[in-house]
């Protein structure tokens, strides 16, 4: 073959409920991918104990996860939706590329440094490697497209370092497996097994902040479930979310220059652009001169409207633990026979009788 095959890989990890952000910063895109070529889309369960080891709830999680996926309009069939430990090839690769990446290279990462802390000597050696099982996610199924935000751009390029230092290591026996193909990475020729996957960023990314503090993220972690509408969220929580959500005395200002300096205002005709797909100077040449009093209905009206569909579904599913059991068990069979030829072709390039 002349090239790798097109593949996308994502996963999220099951921990807390999904958000607005979530949906309009990942599912909504991952759904529209599906129509580009083939999907992998994952529950990263493993990654989870990263940062917490016992966890009460684990299973429903990952339950949860699932039915956002597919109430978000994913097809299991066409494409795989699995939990990553139903694949033991997974942790497999990643030992090996545990022994690829380089410490210094690890202590590098700014998710580490700030998920650690200033206690990094008492954080998991899973913190500290969990780059590298993202690494091996991506690459046990020669994924050449990954979708990513702003946080995983720095995980992205290791996984391309990752890739790029075993196909150099092993090029002669790769080779002599007749499982590469020749690329070249910059200037340089490469016969490669794995390929430098390229991350796919659409558009302009929605940055959805949260709703009681317009220069923050919106977050899972966030202690006030004010500052975040979950997909979860009945239609009165979702107006009465909005309703409280912070603003200042201005009106909207007609145009996008009116927005610097108003952290919450920018956000909140962000959310509304995202939801309508349209821009923000779109919202802002209907809105502005408006009050919030009068914008905060419509953005509620246009919330309810796109994610209640989403809700709805997604608690369908969740009274049918079966049927998602049964999705990712399909899902797992599917994703392990690619992984497991993999792993095939990677013991026999390392040598691992």
């Amino acid at each position: 073959m002349s090239e790798f095959k097109p593949q996308i890989f994502s996963g999220i990890q099951p921990t807390g409920n999904l958000h607005l952000g979530n949906y309009l910063g990942a599912l909504r895109k991952f759904v529209a991918l599906q129509e580009q070529m083939d999907c992998i889309y994952c529950v990263v369960d493993m990654h989870s104990l990263t940062a917490q080891l016992v966890h009460e709830d684990l299973k429903e999680q990952t339950r949860a996860i699932t039915a956002a996926y597919l109430a978000s309009g994913i097809d299991p069939v066409k494409h795989i939706v699995f939990n990553q430990s139903k694949v033991r090839e997974h942790a497999e690769l990643a030992w090996v590329f545990n022994c690829v990446a380089r410490v210094g290279w690890m202590n590098r990462m700014t998710q580490f440094k700030d998920k650690a802390g200033k206690d990094r000597e008492n954080a998991s050696l899973g913190l500290l490697a969990y780059p590298s099982l993202m690494a091996a996610d991506i690459l046990l199924y020669r994924a050449t497209h990954v979708p990513v935000g702003d946080d995983q751009k720095q995980h992205l390029e290791l996984t391309r370092d990752i890739a790029m230092k075993f196909n150099l290591d092993f090029e002669g026996k790769i080779r002599n497996s007749g499982t590469g193909i020749d690329i070249t990475v910059g200037d340089q020729p490469v016969h490669a097994f794995f390929p430098m996957v390229e991350p796919l960023i659409e558009g302009p990314a929605p940055r959805v902040m949260s709703l009681k503090d317009g220069t923050k993220k919106m977050s899972k972690s966030d202690p006030s479930d004010l500052s975040r509408i979950n997909l979860t969220d009945d239609a009165d929580t979702v107006a009465r979310k909005i309703r409280k959500a912070k603003t200042d005395p201005d009106a909207l200002p007609s145009e996008i220059e009116g927005l610097k300096g108003r952290a919450e205002a920018d956000n909140l005709v962000g959310i509304f652009a995202a939801l309508s797909d349209r821009a923000k100077a779109d919202v802002l040449a209907e809105f502005g001169g408006q009050q919030f009093s009068q914008f905060k209905p419509a953005l509620a009206d246009l919330a309810v409207s796109v994610l209640a569909p989403i809700t709805e579904e997604m608690r369908r599913l969740n009274d049918d633990p079966g049927h998602i059991d049964a999705v990712l068990k399909d899902g797992g069979e599917r994703a392990g026979v690619i992984a497991e030829k993999t792993m095939k072709d990677v013991h026999e390039i390392v040598g691992l009788l």
